[in-house]
């Protein structure tokens, strides 16, 4: 695996380090032996075709599904098999595919139950909406009714209102249209500019990759190639469509 001199300075530990991770589905092992270092204040781009193991990947590290061997370290702590609950406190958080929004709730109503993370009402409205100011000119609108961009919005910025020291999100372009998702990574980009480290699961990796500062591959749930994003991208071929499974 690559080692990374990454943004953080030289003996702080990576902010999330996975060893020799495995989960199955019943007797169908679908991650065999992940290994992969994210440095503080990165933003890695996760990348693989369907079927790769990388949403697996992100539910577990998530704890919304157990591992059944391996570890996880979060900022140097052992958090395998944590709830998510736990991780939240410990300064993980998820933005789920297919957008985490309450669409029967407004955009308001859903930053508000944000607060449940501790931080006041006032201080998540006032962050969200400098932000995301598109968010401000909705915010009596019902989250469901929202654009699929907007919805994507919102979930980010329901997952900053914890305050996360590492961010997960799933396929953020899902669904969206080109200049939609180029929006969105500009911002995933402003999010990582103030000191929250991001890892980013992609199917389609050129948007991923634009704001990486590092880029892994999943290959038949294990990680097969480690690198910077231009190594990676001229590599994605043959990686995806090349390499043994």
């Amino acid at each position: 695996m690559t080692e990374y001199q990454g943004p953080a300075p030289i003996g702080t530990p990576p902010i999330l380090e996975l060893i020799d991770l495995h989960a199955a589905y019943g007797r169908i092992e679908v991650l065999r032996g992940v290994d992969l270092l994210v440095p503080r204040g990165a933003v890695m781009a996760l990348l693989g075709a369907n079927g790769a193991g990388k949403t697996t990947l992100l539910r577990v590290l998530s704890g919304l599904m157990p591992s059944t061997s391996g570890d996880v370290h979060l900022s140097g702590v052992h958090i395998s098999n944590a709830t998510p609950d736990q991780l939240t406190r410990a300064g993980l958080t998820m933005v789920p595919e297919g957008r985490g929004v309450f669409p029967n709730l407004t955009v308001e109503e859903n930053l508000w139950l944000s607060s449940y993370s501790g931080q006041p009402v006032e201080k998540i409205l006032t962050n969200a909406y400098a932000r995301f100011p598109r968010l401000k000119e909705r915010r009596r609108q019902l989250a469901g009714s929202l654009s699929g961009g907007e919805q994507q919005m919102l979930s980010l910025a329901r997952a900053l209102a914890s305050d996360p020291a590492l961010l997960l999100l799933d396929e953020l372009s899902m669904g969206l249209a080109p200049l939609i998702v180029e929006s969105l990574y500009d911002s995933v980009a402003e999010i990582a500019e103030a000191g929250v480290s991001i890892l980013v699961v992609e199917q389609f990796a050129s948007s991923a990759l634009r704001v990486s500062d590092y880029a892994a591959v999943m290959q038949g749930g294990r990680i097969v190639e480690t690198g910077e994003p231009g190594e990676i991208e001229s590599k994605l071929n043959e990686l995806y469509f090349g390499g043994a499974a």
